[in-house]
């Protein structure tokens, strides 16, 4: 088939799926989640051949790499969204007017949601599965790194859908080319939302070039403030939690900011770096603060470029602040507004942080490394949005439907 072609057999899957009540929806999704588990070694085979075309020193090569724990993961987070309500049908709002007409505002499926992603396979389940709950069909675009794991995971999606007699054009993956992805930023009428899950350059990409409707997600340059009331032995085991989990993750820590009257704490609160031989790129005062405390190797000035970065590397940027007001102006210069972090226990600051920062997630005293779906209680997620449209933060089951208008009288007419 040609791209159009497929278009129009995911749309005409969409409309079916109306026809699957939330049941049968939840045991094909424990079905999926079982067959992945089963499946376990042939995905891994195919991973494997898209391993060894990538550089391990690639950041990119971690959100690439499946293990057997990561599938079983994966199966869980399945499982997990099986048993969360429906998220379709729910009465949002009900007026009945003076001239007796009944409103009602209910929640439904978008129809057909386009997701355009770098080399995570993993995200090929999870988006099946909050769509096919939430009934929307889903048209996956992959990229070239990871077209064979995108190819058996869909393989084994596929495998499921047609033993239960479920039409397999409810979730479809294009051809990993330039050309697909093209096709599917114009696919205005087959198309109802696009989400671009990547770098920053994805998403200005998709962003700039699509005919379709677009929510940003991805893109996660966090900080994560030091304050003058801040515990060390907190901050410690948060800064190295958010760094090091896991670094290709965009809520990993990219900068960390400390309070002037702090620096005498910065060795204690970077010693944990060190086992994961993190690069730190100091600023003067910080990088005197850390001399001959951390290693010289590890150990750097930074620069313009430090500041404002995403390194999905175990590489961090560390700042020296006067007070909060500058911490959260460097915040608004050199955020994504995805996630930041004051550590404090004074909780005048921690609500000044929590009322001035301009993101999706704020944390107080937490990892960032929490943004995400499943810590959320979401199930999964099917990206952070870090825009302010429609939905923001992880977005699970609600933030991919929407809404219409049922309106009911008996014969009424406007003058």
């Amino acid at each position: 088939m040609d791209l159009r072609e497929i278009f129009e057999t995911v749309q005409t899957a969409s409309r079916e799926l109306s026809l699957i009540n939330d049941d049968k929806k939840n045991q094909i999704l424990k079905a999926v989640a079982d067959e992945a588990i089963k499946q376990i070694p042939y995905i891994l085979e195919e991973n494997a051949k898209d391993l060894r075309q990538m550089d391990g020193t690639n950041p990119k090569y971690d959100r690439l790499k499946l293990t057997e724990e990561r599938i079983k993961g994966i199966a869980s987070d399945t499982r997990k969204v099986s048993e969360l309500p429906s998220p379709l049908g729910k009465i949002l709002k009900e007026i009945v007017r003076p001239n007796g007409i009944r409103l009602r505002r209910i929640s439904v499926p978008f129809g057909v949601i386009g997701v355009i992603y770098e080399a995570r396979p993993n995200v090929s389940f999870d988006v099946f599965s909050l769509c096919f709950k939430s009934g929307n069909a889903c048209i996956l675009k992959g990229g070239s790194d990871a077209d064979m794991s995108n190819k058996a995971i869909l393989s084994v999606i596929h495998s499921v859908l047609r033993k239960f007699g479920i039409n397999p054009h409810v979730v479809e993956l294009l051809p990993a080319t330039h050309e697909a992805t093209t096709e599917l930023l114009s696919a205005v009428n087959y198309v109802d939302l696009l989400i671009p899950r990547g770098g920053s350059g994805l998403i200005r990409f998709v962003r700039d070039k699509a005919k379709v409707p677009v929510i940003e997600t991805g893109a996660g340059i966090c900080h994560t403030y030091f304050d003058v009331s801040g515990d060390v032995e907190k901050g410690a085991a948060i800064v190295n939690n958010a760094k090091t989990r896991r670094v290709s993750v965009c809520n990993a820590l990219d900068c960390l900011l400390v309070h002037t009257l702090c620096l005498k704490d910065l060795p204690a609160i970077c010693a944990p770096l060190e086992k994961s031989h993190v690069f730190i790129e100091a600023d003067e005062a910080a990088y005197a603060a850390l001399l001959n405390h951390y290693p010289d190797f590890l150990l750097q000035h930074a620069d313009d470029k430090s500041f404002g970065t995403e390194f999905l590397d175990y590489r961090m940027a560390i700042k020296t602040v006067n007070n909060i007001e500058e911490a959260l102006e460097h915040i608004r210069k050199n955020g994504s507004k995805h996630s930041e972090c004051i550590i404090t226990e004074n909780e005048q600051a921690a609500k000044l942080f929590q009322r001035s920062v301009d993101a999706a997630c704020v944390y107080h005293n937490v990892s960032t490394a929490f943004t995400d779906g499943a810590q959320f209680g979401l199930g999964a997620e099917i990206g952070i949005s870090t825009q302010k449209l429609h939905a923001r933060g992880p977005m699970a089951l609600e933030e991919i439907c929407t809404y219409k208008w049922i309106i009911e009288g008996e014969g009424q007419i406007r003058n």
